[in-house]
């Protein structure tokens, strides 16, 4: 069991109902009929040529805005190195190009890495903790994004910082309301990312918010946490909650050598958000600060990721579906003799 293979993408793939509301495109190419001799079977040829594609998903609508603004979300896991800043990253990017006002929270006070990862390390002057103790006023803390101005950063505190003990759940509930009331709007969504671990600082960060997306990948350690996680958002009142599933490998899935995100959505018995495949161009772009959704070429964690901030924005899920597996090769003396 498993989802579909997206390793190998073409021009002629068929894809399943749950990414019918786009169509791919891949770039710098086209595929052209070529009809001959009417005797001659029906051919294709590949036919290059040089387009001007400022995106890869053409859609065929914009997405419609479920729920009322401004709509907090916490990405969160329990474990760390499943993915968090990287989702929070390329979901709010996602959001921002489909014309939504965003702000992300890196809620992670001590480990902060939002900001390189988006490429804005150079520009936090003024954090969080400064606008509570009164040496800035709010919008300085907010670092507009050059690539997209409906896109906000905010920083709890300063690397290497001692973080006050007055901050805590009250004190970023009470900047999330100050969002709110900004004379520029209230901004349609606002992403937390979430610290690992269930201690004060998960408290703090799940406080404001009112949907949670819970980041796990398809091993048993990553969802016993993600399991003991989505307990304690029940408990603060939080009842939206999907999970994407990241990492995944299909070519382990059919070997067997993987949980399929069938099994695992069976597991936890959440709703499916996104499946975001194994790419090794994240370990380049997180080097580089510079997201996967604003890669050209795109690559297939990229469009992944874009599916998933639609989903998001209309408060939608995806349906997994099953392959088949691969047969197990035999080998040996008595394989001879269909043994």
């Amino acid at each position: 069991m498993g989802i579909v293979s997206l390793n190998h993408l073409s021009t002629r793939t068929t894809f399943p109902p749950f990414v019918s509301s786009f169509a791919l495109y891949p770039p710098k190419t086209l595929v052209t009929p070529v009809t001959h001799h009417p005797d001659s079977h029906h051919k294709w040829k590949r036919k290059k040529k040089k387009l001007s594609v400022n995106a890869v998903l053409q859609w065929n609508r914009r997405p419609q805005y479920a729920g009322e603004p401004p709509r907090v979300v916490v990405v969160t896991s329990g474990k760390g190195g499943v993915g968090k800043t990287t989702t929070t990253a390329n979901l709010s990017l996602s959001l921002a190009r489909l014309q939504f006002n965003v702000v992300a929270i890196d809620a992670d006070v001590g480990l902060r890495n939002l900001d390189l990862l988006l490429g804005l390390e150079n520009r936090v002057n003024y954090t969080a903790v400064d606008v509570l103790q009164g040496e800035c006023r709010l919008d300085q803390a907010l670092i507009s994004d050059k690539r997209w101005s409906n896109f906000h950063l905010l920083c709890i505190s300063k690397p290497r910082f001692k973080i006050p003990i007055t901050f805590g759940a009250k004190a970023l509930v009470w900047l999330v309301d100050a969002l709110k009331s900004r004379p520029e709007g209230c901004p349609d969504f606002v992403i937390i990312d979430c610290p690992a671990g269930i201690d004060a600082g998960f408290i703090t960060a799940i406080s404001p918010a009112n949907e949670a997306i819970l980041v796990t990948t398809p091993d048993i350690t990553s969802l016993r946490d993600a399991d003991r996680v989505t307990g304690l958002l029940e408990c603060d009142g939080i009842k939206d909650i999907k999970m994407i599933v990241n990492r995944v490998r299909t070519d382990m899935i059919k070997g067997e050598d993987m949980m399929s995100v069938l099994d695992v959505q069976e597991m936890l018995g959440l709703g499916l958000l996104g499946v975001i495949p194994e790419d090794a161009e994240v370990i380049r772009s997180t080097n580089r600060g510079y997201p996967l959704v604003l890669n050209n070429p795109p690559t297939l964690a990229g469009l992944a990721f874009e599916q998933t901030a639609w989903r998001l924005v209309e408060q939608d899920s995806m349906q997994a579906v099953m392959v088949e597996e691969e047969p197990k090769k035999r080998g040996g003396f008595f394989s001879f003799f269909g043994g």
